[in-house]
């Protein structure tokens, strides 16, 4: 229980905290700005996870001299900063990567662009090269106390001949920047920041983490603009494809399955690209942002003659995100043009459906006229049929009947018999079909026809 919680639970004005309100609050300090004395000398190694876990890292930083105590709860946040001999190491764990700040005190050396300041680290060189993960970025960040107005001056040295990039930063132009913004044989970047005599050590802490965040969040960055260049046949292609089977569904002749087959390969195979590369684009967005934040709290001020850092980045470094966006762009809008031409094609489906089930309903229609017809014709038959077989049987009766001694001539009896037989069997089926049209057209009753028990 931290602290802040007892004095919570000991005033007892407040109602319970939320589970995570301490944790959130004290996100504000998770990574405090480092406090640097300058002179001094500061090397910072960023480097990608790549299944590098937590205790492959704190199992080497026990490798530091003194450090052989530390415990995993000790780095269950994201920051930690370990005292050294000389110095401080800061170890911070992104979602991504990880950075190693090894701040010390700059060694007395004639300044140079071959000097090898590996050579004068608190910690060996191969403790570095031994960090688990692969390197991203590397910067040594040499900070010098001198006058703003001299920073070219004094910086070049540092970096021979090669054209600089320079930045004074603040309102007041409380200090300045100077890069190439080259890597060197050893890996690493170098920086040179100039601050005038007097700079507090919490403004030199500032300073040096703008920088090196720059540096690292523009690599970072700068992860999803290989996936962008490499997406762009895939999409160009892909495009195409969409612009070809939009140009085969106005074709009536065309087969609707073979259209929707192809149309779903392609949604599957944009979608496939997306899922996978989603994520790349978002963070690249993400640390874009970041980048464009340090950059606006440096608050630049050209040197006449010199490209600042942002504008340097802005010509460099912005075109490749712009490549990014463009492509997360294009992908979005692809997927949403291949699920229009799904939709226009579903609806062509269903019109040839509704056409088909129309065309359908008209021969059912002609068929039961036709039907219908039939019957009257097979009625009509029926009538004279089952007429003959009752005059065929009055015929027979009154035959007898003369046979048993009455006054009755059977064949005229039977003729006159025919009209009323007839008439008698017509009235009879009409008096069946009328029931039975009535019964079929009459609603039900009510309550579904069910008797209550």
């Amino acid at each position: 229980m931290t602290r802040t919680t007892e004095i919570y639970r000991e005033v007892g004005v407040l109602p319970p905290n939320d589970p995570l309100r301490v944790q959130l609050h004290n996100e504000l300090h998770a990574r405090p700005t480092p406090r640097i004395r300058l002179p001094a000398l500061v090397v910072q190694v960023a480097v990608r996870h790549v299944g590098a876990t937590r205790e492959e890292e704190l199992e080497h930083l026990r490798r530091l001299a003194g450090q052989g105590e530390l415990e995993l709860d000790q780095l269950a946040g994201t920051y930690l900063r370990l005292r050294l001999a000389g110095g401080s190491l800061r170890w911070e764990r992104h979602t991504e990567f990880s950075t190693y700040t090894l701040v010390q005190g700059l060694p007395s050396l004639e300044p140079s662009h071959e000097t090898d300041l590996l050579q004068h680290l608190i910690v060996d060189p191969a403790w570095l090269r031994d960090i688990p993960g692969r390197t991203l970025s590397a910067v040594k960040l040499i900070m010098l106390l001198g006058p703003v107005e001299q920073a070219l001056e004094l910086a070049r040295p540092w970096f021979g001949g090669n054209p600089l990039v320079a930045s004074v930063m603040g309102r007041g132009g409380h200090s300045c920047a100077v890069t190439d913004f080259r890597l060197r044989q050893s890996g690493f970047e170098r920086m040179v920041v100039v601050a005038p005599p007097g700079t507090s050590e919490t403004r030199a802490g500032r300073i040096a983490a703008r920088l090196l965040e720059i540096e690292a969040y523009r690599m970072m960055a700068l992860l999803g603009f290989p996936v962008a260049r490499g997406l762009r046949e895939m999409l160009f292609e892909s495009e195409q494809a969409l612009a070809q089977i939009t140009a085969r569904i106005r074709d009536a002749n065309q087969a609707d399955a073979e259209l929707l087959d192809e149309l779903e390969a392609l949604a599957a195979r944009v979608e496939h690209v997306i899922a996978e590369h989603s994520y790349r684009f978002s963070a690249t967005e993400a640390y874009h942002n970041l980048v464009k934040a340090r950059l606006a709290e440096l608050r630049e001020t050209p040197i006449p003659g010199t490209q600042t850092i942002g504008e340097f980045l802005q010509r460099r470094f912005s075109p490749a995100m712009a490549t990014v966006e463009s492509t997360a762009r294009r992908l979005a809008a692809l997927s949403q043009r291949i699920e229009r031409a799904g939709a226009l094609l579903r609806t062509r489906v269903d019109i040839a459906l509704e056409t088909q089930n129309q065309e359908l309903l008209n021969k059912l229609r002609r068929g039961q006229e036709m039907q219908y017809q039939l019957q009257r014709t097979v009625e009509g038959l029926s009538i004279a049929a089952i007429s003959y077989y009752v005059v065929g049987l009055l015929y027979y009766l009154f035959k007898g009947g003369e046979k048993a001694g009455l006054p009755i001539s059977p064949e005229l009896a039977a003729g006159l018999a025919i009209p009323v037989v007839l008439l008698g069997v017509w009235w009879l089926t009409r008096r069946i079909h009328h029931h039975l049209t009535r019964h079929l057209t009459e609603p039900p009753p009510r309550g579904g026809g069910t008797h209550r028990v």
